[in-house]
């Protein structure tokens, strides 16, 4: 109870251990400072100008002083360093089958949208004890996505995608902020994360029925409006390359260059398709980049990795 006065909190799994590691690193310092200070406190007194303490050095080599100085600190350093290293490595490490959000940051609010289509403006709801993976980015300038209760913060920067995740262990409500300064009303730039209970959070997902009105994903409906199957569906007529089945493989450039296809790739390729044009393919395909906002561009990529799905499936 006495950490929640000092500290927001604690909703997800990793937030212990990082409640765990800034414990013992501040109890660390306040070891050490207050050590000094006490040894500082006490010569200062013990020789200061007029005492009659010896001043004459007994010993004026203690090699065993020197080294135990030198080792325990060392020894301590490196400790720290594993122990920290391995909470970093558990936070960049997202699960298999994590479910995905993507985020988009403008000044000055949090967009979000779930795979179904569902969106959200600087409110974010999720369902207790599944890993939630947010793929962000920035339509302008650089934000920063913190929510203090998951010990999770990430920068949001325009032109490219970041990533983070989290496992909120606790329903209820936490709060999100911005945490890089992003212009005049970056203080206003806050919202909200609603942990819900499964059934719950399911049942708040297919409340809007308006995005269950079609038969097709939103994602897919932007593939087909914007015609994406003309030219990759994979025949022999397709005049560029089949995307079913390629997201996370490897594809070869015209210029001899092995890349993987990802997030960043398809966005690329989108915005500016002659930048890296797959071996075989002549440069036909137009600029989207003024056609399809950030927005539209995640559920594109999430329909693509949906054909992918469906390839493996079958």
């Amino acid at each position: 109870m006495f950490e929640n006065y000092l500290m927001p909190e604690s909703a997800s799994t990793i937030a212990p251990r990082v409640d765990a590691l800034i414990w013992v690193l501040t109890g660390m310092s306040a070891f050490f400072f207050f050590a000094v200070v006490a040894a500082l406190a006490f010569l200062a007194i013990k020789y200061r100008k007029g005492s009659d303490a010896n001043r004459d050095l007994a010993h004026p080599d203690n090699d065993a002083l020197e080294i135990t100085w030198t080792v325990l600190p060392t020894i301590l350093a490196v400790v720290m360093f594993v122990v920290s290293t391995a909470i970093f490595l558990q936070y960049r490490q997202i699960p298999e089958g994590a479910s995905e959000i993507y985020v988009t940051g403008k000044q000055w609010m949090w967009k979000l949208q779930h795979p179904s289509g569902k969106r959200e403006i600087n409110s974010l709801h999720v369902p207790v004890g599944v890993p939630i993976k947010l793929t962000m980015t920035s339509e302008d300038v650089l934000h920063s996505f913190f929510v203090p209760a998951f010990r999770v913060k990430q920068d949001v920067l325009p032109g490219r995608y970041t990533t983070l995740w989290f496992e909120a262990t606790k329903p209820g409500t936490y709060h999100l902020f911005c945490t890089e300064y992003c212009g005049t009303d970056h203080s206003r730039m806050i919202g909200s994360v609603t942990v819900l209970e499964q059934a719950d959070y399911q049942r708040w997902l297919e409340s809007d029925d308006s995005v269950m009105a079609s038969n097709l994903t939103p994602g897919e409906a932007l593939y087909a409006k914007h015609g994406c199957v003309t030219c990759h569906d994979g025949g022999d007529a397709a005049r560029g390359p089949m995307l079913a089945g390629k997201y996370g493989t490897e594809e070869t450039l015209n210029s001899g260059e092995t890349i993987i296809i990802d997030d960043e790739y398809i966005r690329e390729s989108i915005y500016n398709p002659q930048a890296k044009l797959v071996a075989g393919y002549a440069p036909l395909m137009p600029v989207f980049k003024n056609l399809i906002n950030e927005e539209e561009l995640f559920l594109l990529i999430e329909h693509i990795k949906s054909m992918e799905d469906t390839e493996a499936s079958n």
